[in-house]
C-alpha cells in the first residue's frame, strides 16, 4: 500500500499544491468513464512542468512506487484507472495545459500533454489552421491521452490516426530521464524511433509531457450530407462512388444501423430523422475544401455526386445540410451514439477493426452469429466505414428488473470471447482506437501471436524493469 510516508516524500520533493490526498477530491478520478472499473488511490500528483514530472518519476523509481498517468480520464478500456488495491498513485497531467508555440507557416503547434482537444482546435482555428482529429470526447480528452492511445476519431479516412499527427515528442522515461524530441524532423535515421514506441503505449513505458503536432489549412467550405442505404455493402459502394467523384475532399464517412439511430433519437432532445423515408442503414458524409477558389462549387459537387449515386442505385434517399447549424445537428446524431447507448443500460461494447472490404459482411454476419449464439440478445454496429473501425454492441435480453446487468455479469466474458474470435477469424484487431487498457489484456494474451506478445513484454521490461508504469495495462503478464 501507499503509506503516508510515501506520499510525504512526493510532497517534500515538489512545490506546494502538487500533491492532493483529500479523498473527496481524489475519488472522482479513481473511476473510469464507463463506470466499469473502480480504483483506490492515496493521492494525485499534479506536476506543472516536465522537470516536475521527471522528479516524480525518478522518486517513484527510487522507491518502486507505481504510477498511473491520467489526462481527461475518458478511457473506454480502464486505461487510466488506478488499481483497486491502492498500490499506485495517479500522475495527473491536467495542469500541464500550455500551448507552448504555434507556427502557422510551418503548420506546427507544440502542446503540453494536458491541453484539451477542444482548446487545441480553437487555438489552431484562431491562427487560420486546423488540427485534423476530432472525436466525441473533445471537450475532455487531452493531447497526452490521445497520443498514448493513438486515438482515431472521425477524420482518419483522410488524415490518419493520432500517430500521423505527431511530428515530435517530449516524454519522461521510467528512470526519470527526459526525452527531448520536439524537433519536427522530416528525416531522422538514428535507429529506433522512440516517438512511435511511445505513441499507443498507454503510459506503460514513459509519460508523454508535450508534443509537436501537425496542422493543416483551415476549411473554407464543407458539405455535410446524410444518406439512407439498404445495407453496409451499399454504404461501401457509396463511399467508393463519393471518393471517385470528390477525391480526397471526402473527410468523414460514418455508417450506423437504423436501430442505433432510433436509440439516439430517443435520447437526444429535439433530434429528428434527417431523411423522410425509412432506411435500414444510414451514412453521414462530410467533404471539405481548403481552397477558397473552390468554395462556390463545393456544395454543388456534393449534390451532383449524391445525385449520381442515386441514379446508380447506391443510396435510397439523401439530404444535404444547408447551414452550419444543420451540419452540426447531423454530426450530433453521430457523436451522441455512445452516450445514448450508455443511457439505455448495460451492454457489451467492442471497438474493433477488420479490413475495409470485409467490414460490410462482418457487420451483418457478426450480428446474426451473436443473436443466434445468445438467444434474446441483440447486436448492432456503427463506425468509421472508410478505415474499417466498427463499434459493435451486444445488448442483453430485456430484463426490466436490472436492464440486463445480471446477464452482462454472467455472460459478458463468454460474449467477449465469441465476438473477439469472430474478429480474429476476419483478420481484424480487438482494439481499433480505444486501446487495450485493463479491459482487453486477458483477451490480448489469449489471441495475440507469440511473436507479438514476446516483443511487447521485451519492450516493457527493457524500458520499465520495475514495472511501475501504469501497471496492469496493455502488456499481458507472462504465464
Amino acid at each position: 500500500m501507499i503509506t503516508d510516508a510515501i506520499v510525504q516524500l512526493f510532497r517534500d520533493a515538489l512545490p506546494k499544491g502538487r500533491v492532493t490526498d483529500d479523498q473527496e477530491l481524489v475519488r472522482p478520478w479513481t473511476n473510469d468513464w464507463r463506470g466499469k472499473y473502480h480504483g483506490d488511490c492515496a493521492a494525485i500528483l499534479s506536476p506543472r512542468s516536465v522537470e516536475e514530472v521527471a522528479a516524480i518519476v525518478g522518486l517513484a523509481a527510487e522507491h518502486c512506487v507505481p504510477l498511473v498517468p491520467q489526462g481527461g480520464n475518458t478511457s473506454m478500456v480502464g486505461g487510466a484507472t488506478p488499481p483497486a488495491d491502492g498500490t499506485a498513485l495517479i500522475l495527473s497531467l491536467r495542469a500541464m495545459n500550455a500551448i507552448r508555440s504555434l507556427d502557422p507557416s510551418a503548420n506546427l503547434i507544440v502542446c503540453e500533454a494536458g491541453v484539451i482537444l477542444q482548446n487545441l482546435h480553437e487555438a489552431a482555428e484562431a491562427a487560420g489552421r486546423r488540427f485534423p482529429l476530432s472525436l466525441g470526447a473533445r471537450g475532455a480528452a487531452t493531447v497526452g491521452g490521445l497520443i498514448s492511445t493513438n486515438a482515431g476519431g472521425t477524420q482518419v479516412l483522410r488524415h490518419g490516426t493520432m500517430r500521423a499527427q505527431v511530428e515530435g515528442l517530449e516524454a519522461v522515461l521510467p528512470d526519470g530521464s527526459i526525452l527531448h524530441g520536439l524537433s519536427a524532423l522530416k528525416k531522422d535515421n538514428r535507429g529506433y524511433d522512440l516517438r512511435h514506441l511511445l505513441i499507443g503505449a498507454e503510459g506503460t513505458i514513459g509519460i508523454v509531457t508535450a508534443a509537436s503536432l501537425r496542422l493543416v489549412p483551415a476549411v473554407t467550405a464543407r458539405s455535410v450530407a446524410w444518406a439512407g442505404v439498404g445495407s453496409p455493402e451499399q454504404a461501401l459502394a457509396l463511399l467508393r462512388h463519393m471518393e471517385a467523384a470528390l477525391g480526397d475532399a471526402v473527410e468523414g464517412f460514418e455508417v450506423m444501423s437504423d436501430e442505433i439511430l432510433t436509440v439516439v433519437l430517443s435520447e437526444v432532445p429535439g433530434a429528428r430523422r434527417p431523411i423522410a423515408g425509412t432506411a435500414p442503414w444510414h451514412v453521414l458524409i462530410e467533404a471539405v475544401t481548403s481552397d477558397p477558389a473552390k468554395d462556390d462549387r463545393h456544395g454543388n459537387q456534393m449534390e451532383d455526386a449524391l445525385a449520381g449515386a442515386f441514379q446508380q442505385g447506391k443510396l435510397l434517399d439523401a439530404t444535404i445540410a444547408n447551414s452550419e447549424g444543420q451540419a452540426e445537428a447531423l454530426w450530433k446524431l453521430r457523436e451522441s451514439v455512445s452516450a445514448s447507448e450508455k443511457a439505455k443500460g448495460p451492454a457489451m461494447q467492442y471497438d474493433i477493426s477488420v479490413p475495409v472490404t470485409s467490414m460490410p459482411a462482418f457487420m451483418i454476419d457478426a450480428k446474426r452469429a451473436c443473436e443466434a449464439e445468445f438467444p434474446g440478445a441483440t447486436a448492432e454496429s456503427y463506425g468509421h466505414l472508410g478505415d474499417g473501425n466498427i463499434h459493435f454492441h451486444v445488448r442483453p435480453p430485456r430484463d426490466p428488473s436490472d436492464r440486463g446487468a445480471a446477464w452482462v455479469a454472467s455472460e459478458g466474458e463468454t460474449v467477449s470471447r465469441f465476438v473477439n474470435d469472430l474478429v480474429v477469424a476476419a483478420g481484424g484487431s480487438i482494439s481499433a482506437e480505444h486501446g487495450i487498457g485493463q479491459m482487453k489484456v486477458a483477451e490480448l494474451a489469449r489471441l495475440a501471436s507469440p511473436a507479438r506478445l514476446h516483443a511487447m513484454r521485451a519492450i516493457k521490461t527493457a524500458f520499465d524493469p520495475q514495472g511501475i508504469m501504469n501497471p496492469g495495462k496493455l502488456v499481458p503478464l507472462a504465464t
